[in-house]
């Protein structure tokens, strides 16, 4: 069952000299699965995705998989323990994107909650940046 939420995401990304933060407010949906939850939402111009739709899908605190469609497609898939390759795409066209998990925390139920990921990205492992996502989620009232 789906249900709406308000979201709010802060991003920070360091490529080693410069930190760029980014916060989106949003409402979106929260999506309880077999085997944990999925958020999402709608991007904006202040993340540099508008008219794409992100859905977070994750699975406790192992693993999210984050899918982006619309102007831009990316396909990232970030767990513990394993490297991956993934599909990032961008205003400026896709890369082929190494991803390591450093932490992955969730406290997301089905009231909302929680869920911070951290990870690191290379492209043909040279170094890119350090990406930390913290997404909070709570019921929608109605005004």
């Amino acid at each position: 069952m789906k249900k709406d939420v308000s979201i709010r995401l802060l991003s920070r990304q360091n490529d080693g000299s410069d930190t760029e933060e980014t916060e989106l407010l949003s409402l979106g949906t929260l999506e309880m699965t077999d085997g944990g939850y999925i958020i999402s939402y709608e991007e904006t111009e202040a993340t540099g995705f508008e008219g794409s739709t992100t859905s977070l899908e994750f699975f406790n605190s192992n693993k999210v998989v984050m899918n982006r469609r619309g102007s831009v497609v990316s396909n990232l898939v970030i767990e513990m323990g394993k490297k991956h390759h993934c599909a990032y795409g961008t205003p400026y066209g896709e890369f082929m994107v190494g991803i390591n998990a450093t932490s992955i925390k969730s406290t997301v139920g089905a009231d909302g909650g929680l869920l911070e990921f951290h990870y690191v990205i290379d492209v043909n492992s040279s170094y890119v940046g350090d990406f930390d996502v913290k997404i909070e989620c709570q019921p929608h009232k109605m005004s």
